[in-house]
Formats: C-alpha cells, sequence, structure tokens
C-alpha cells in the first residue's frame, strides 16, 4: 500500500507564484502614480493657459459684457503663426527663419506676452515706448478676446457707386463707440496689480477717456475723469453710467488736466493720457489682425490718421507683417495735416492747432509720439488729405446706405473714396476702418443739414412775382411739375427793392441729385428770368 503525497504544492511553486504577484502589484502601482502626475500637469498647465480677464469676464457670476449673452467671441487662433517668419523689432533689418509649433498654442503667445513691459511710473507710459512686434499684437489679440468686440467687416452697399469691394470694419459697434477700447484694456490689464490697487485717472473729453471708465470699472479699477465745465451734459453722464468718479472743474481743457495730475501725484493715481507706449499701440493693433481674417486677398486697407496715428500704425504692423503687399493708407484733414508735416519734418509737429474739436474729435490732435510716427513712415504706403466738405458728404452716405450714424473721425476714410483721392483702387478690395460713432445730436442735425446741401439734394433760391391772387399758385404748380419737395417758403412784401405790389418768394426745395437740380433751375429761369440762387 503506498503513502498519499503532500497535500502542499510544492515550495518552489509557491516562491514562483508570490513572485508573479508582486510583480503585478507593482506593475499597476506604477501605471497608477503616472496617471496620477500626468493630471497633476495637465491641471497646471490649463491654470497657467487661462487669461485672468476671462476669469473676471467669462464667469458666470460676473455680468455679461458688451451684449455677448452666454457666448464666448472666436478666438484669434495662433496656430497660423507658423507659416510666417519670425521677426526682430519693425525698425530693424528682418532676420527670418523657419518656426514650428510644437506645443500648445497658447504657449506660444504667453511667451509673446511676457515680453510686454509693465509700467512703473505712475504719471507716464513713457517706459513702454519701443517698437512693437506682430508677438505683441498676437498676445493683446490673444488677451482682450473676452473684453471687446470683435466687430464685423461687412461689404458694402457703396461699392458699385464708387467701383471698388469695399468693406466696412465697424469698430463704432464697440460698447463705448470707438476703436480706443483694445489699446486701453490692454494697457489696463497691463498694469501692476498695486497700480490697479490705487487707481487711474484721465482728464479728456475724448473717446479715449470714455474708454478708459468702462474698462477700469470693469476691471474693478478705481477710475477717475476729470472734465472741464464745458462738456456736453450727454458726456459726463456716459462716463458716470460706465462707473467713474466724474469730477467737473476749470474752465478749460487745460485746466482739467492740470487739476488731474495733482491729484494723481497727491494719492498715487496714475495720470493715463493717450500716448503711443508699445502696450497701447498692440492692442489697436488688433483691428489690422482681425481684418485679414475677415477678408481674404484685400488690396488696400484705409485707416484715420491726424495726430493720434496709433490706430494707423498699429494696424499697419500687423497687416505688413502678414502681407507686405497690402496698401496701408492714411487719411487726415486738409484743415490741419499733422501727420503729412511731421513725416516731412521727421519729427512730430506741435505747431498745427485745430480751431472744430468738436467736429473732428480725436484726430485733431497734436502729434503725440515718435514711436508711432516712425512706425508710420516705415510702414504706411500713403497719407492723403481730404476736405471737411468731403467729411460730411461720407457721413450722409454711411448714414444713407449703412445706417451707420458715425462722426467725423469715423467717416474720414471714406471720405477718400468719395472725394476721388485713390483713383488706383478702382476695380480691388479695399477695406475702410469706421472707428467712432460718438456724435452729438446737435451737431448730427447741422452735419446732416449742411451735407445734404453739399450734395445738390437742398437748395434754395428767391424770386419775385406779383401780389396777385393764382401767381403764388403757379409757382407751386412749377415745383410740383418738377417733383420738388418744399421744405420751406417765405413771402417778403415790406422791404422789397422792385416794382411796387410785389413779393420777394424765398423758397428751400429738395431734390433727387444734382441732375434733378439743374432741371428745376432750368424750369424756373425759363418762366421767371430773375430767379436766383444762392450758392454753397
Amino acid at each position: 500500500m503506498t503513502t498519499p503525497g503532500p497535500l502542499l504544492p510544492p515550495y518552489g511553486v509557491v516562491v514562483g507564484v508570490l513572485l508573479r504577484l508582486i510583480v503585478y502589484l507593482v506593475a499597476v502601482l506604477y501605471s497608477y502614480a503616472e496617471q496620477l502626475f500626468l493630471k497633476k500637469d495637465d491641471n497646471k498647465i490649463k491654470k497657467q493657459d487661462i487669461p485672468a480677464v476671462c476669469d473676471l469676464h467669462c464667469c458666470k457670476d460676473v455680468p455679461v459684457r458688451n451684449g455677448l449673452i452666454g457666448q464666448k467671441p472666436p478666438s484669434i487662433n495662433p496656430e497660423r503663426l507658423k507659416d510666417f517668419g519670425e521677426e526682430d523689432y519693425l525698425n530693424g533689418d528682418v532676420k527670418t527663419w523657419e518656426m514650428k509649433i510644437v506645443s500648445r498654442n497658447e504657449e506660444l503667445l504667453r511667451d509673446a506676452l511676457s515680453c510686454i513691459p509693465q509700467p512703473s511710473s505712475r504719471t507716464s507710459l513713457a517706459s513702454c515706448n519701443r517698437l512693437i512686434r506682430f508677438e505683441d499684437i498676437s498676445a493683446a489679440a490673444f488677451k482682450i478676446q473676452c473684453g471687446v468686440q470683435k466687430t464685423p467687416c461687412m461689404y458694402s452697399r457703396l461699392s458699385k457707386q464708387y467701383g471698388m469691394d469695399i468693406y466696412l470694419k465697424k469698430e463704432f459697434l464697440q460698447y463705448t463707440g470707438s476703436v480706443k477700447e483694445r489699446g486701453v484694456l490692454y494697457l489696463l490689464m497691463s498694469l501692476p496689480q498695486e497700480q490697479q490697487r490705487k487707481g487711474v485717472i484721465v482728464a479728456l473729453d475724448s473717446n479715449f477717456s470714455m474708454a478708459v471708465a468702462y474698462h477700469a470699472s470693469e476691471l474693478r479699477i478705481a477710475v477717475f475723469v476729470i472734465l472741464p465745465s464745458s462738456t456736453a451734459p450727454g458726456r459726463l453722464k456716459l462716463c458716470r453710467d460706465y462707473g467713474a468718479m466724474v469730477i467737473s472743474y476749470g474752465a478749460t481743457a487745460k485746466d482739467s488736466q492740470v487739476h488731474a495730475r495733482r491729484l494723481a501725484q497727491e494719492n498715487g493715481y496714475l495720470y493715463l493720457e493717450e500716448e503711443d507706449s508699445a502696450v497701447y499701440l498692440s492692442g489697436l493693433g488688433t483691428v489690422g489682425l482681425e481684418m485679414y481674417e475677415q477678408v481674404p486677398k484685400l488690396d488696400a486697407v484705409i485707416f484715420p490718421a491726424g495726430g493720434h496715428c496709433g490706430l494707423l500704425a498699429g494696424s499697419a504692423a500687423a497687416l505688413k507683417h502678414l502681407n507686405p503687399h497690402i496698401s496701408v493708407i492714411g487719411v487726415e484733414s486738409e484743415s490741419f495735416p499733422v501727420l503729412q508735416q511731421s513725416l516731412k519734418a521727421g519729427h512730430p509737429n506741435d505747431d498745427q492747432a485745430c480751431n472744430n474739436h468738436h467736429f473732428y474729435g480725436d484726430v485733431s490732435g497734436v502729434c503725440f509720439g515718435s514711436n508711432s510716427l516712425q512706425l508710420t513712415g516705415k510702414l504706411v504706403d500713403k497719407v492723403v488729405a481730404v476736405r471737411e466738405e468731403d467729411i460730411l458728404i461720407s457721413m450722409l452716405r454711411l448714414l444713407e446706405c449703412e445706417r451707420a450714424t458715425v462722426d467725423a473721425e469715423g467717416a474720414i476714410g471714406l471720405a477718400a473714396l468719395v472725394a476721388g483721392k485713390l483713383p488706383e483702387l478702382k476695380g480691388k478690395r479695399v477695406g475702410v476702418v469706421i472707428c467712432s460713432g460718438n456724435l452729438e445730436l446737435h451737431l448730427l442735425q447741422q452735419c446732416i443739414a449742411r451735407a445734404l446741401t453739399l450734395d445738390n439734394r437742398v437748395c434754395r433760391f428767391s424770386l419775385v412775382i406779383s401780389d396777385c391772387p393764382g401767381d403764388m399758385s403757379k409757382l407751386l404748380d412749377i415745383l410740383a411739375r418738377e417733383e420738388a419737395r418744399v421744405l420751406d417758403i417765405k413771402q417778403e412784401r415790406t422791404f422789397v427793392t422792385s416794382e411796387l405790389f410785389t413779393v420777394e418768394v424765398i423758397c428751400t426745395v429738395e431734390t433727387r441729385d444734382k441732375i434733378h437740380t439743374a432741371q428745376l433751375r432750368s424750369a424756373l429761369l425759363e418762366r421767371y428770368p430773375t430767379t436766383a440762387w444762392t450758392e454753397r
């Protein structure tokens, strides 16, 4: 009878099973640890990639900005940078080499953003003055995208009238009605936190001041606006509604500026004025970046110029980097060609003065810096000047055809096409920046009435008729037959130098166009040879 074998497995088998179990446990623990560390790294990257402005403007607990209800504006895609060369400052020789994006898109913009200097002065931003790079503009576009509108660049109904494809960049649709919001927002976001806690102060009745009032309040930065007593009540109310502390001081703008600088020194506020710092120009340059994305194959882009040519300089830096063949054109007024004279002299010209600041707005200022002037001289292809009459007709065209109520600064770009100053653009694709729409109501009425007269659509004439029954009806019959609309009619019997028992009739009528006016004039002269027309 054989004895039974041992019930337990051999020792070697037990040891082998235990070793395999230990190896399996070690592998599982290693895999779990690796996933844990990778998850932590991803969280760090996500936290770094989210810009601070989105934490402030895009969260659910904060009121929706600029009408964006639950919708985030389309972001600027930095992937396009791979198709272009990286370059040094625009004031030197350009060095290009191949560049390949191997990491997250936002990291490239974050590296560009770190190049922007932080202002350290309490009363000026002069320390930021340097020529901007394309990377600065891309970083600005990425950082301000949650705070400003990406305005449409639409095909215009005026294209057929002027023989070219016109695309209007409607920057007057920004919350404060001006393109200055772009540069102001980026400027305020670039301030050190200590200065943001102290606050900022401005002292001009301008689009720049209104943009500072609004965006500083949105960023929870204390903001003070010092305005002269002559400022229109509507402008004061707007700044208060934006959230600024508004103080009316002094009879002139100079008095307000002196008072604002004194308050800044005493209380540690940062006195802000429109300068051509790299940060401010980079924010304005995002207009050119957006137009290049929105309208393919642009041949030329027209910008307002004048003394404050930051929009022209910043956008030219972006457009010329993306496509050197795009023509960049600036337009200013013949009454004060500040930019043309400054370019000719090689330095900012402060001699030109404008006596009609309320009409021209910010384009009437003196040239405020050599930075934007240097960029304009290197990158802008042409600067033209237009008459005040052309600007008024341009405002009328935009109101009639585009339903856009703009001021002189917003209409001056289109005025170059209205005046026929750019015949070389016939048949091409042209972008026009409509940068501002802050026109006071009493000025709007005057501008439209004057523009209709300049466009030969409102005319006035006087004639002498017999003061007998039926003569006035004969005159009205002629006007009705010629389809002229009577706006006003007056009769003068006392101070008439002609025959007795006659009446002088002064009539204001509306016609369709210049041809219709000529037909009416011919019909009246045929019946009343002494008809006198009031010249414009």
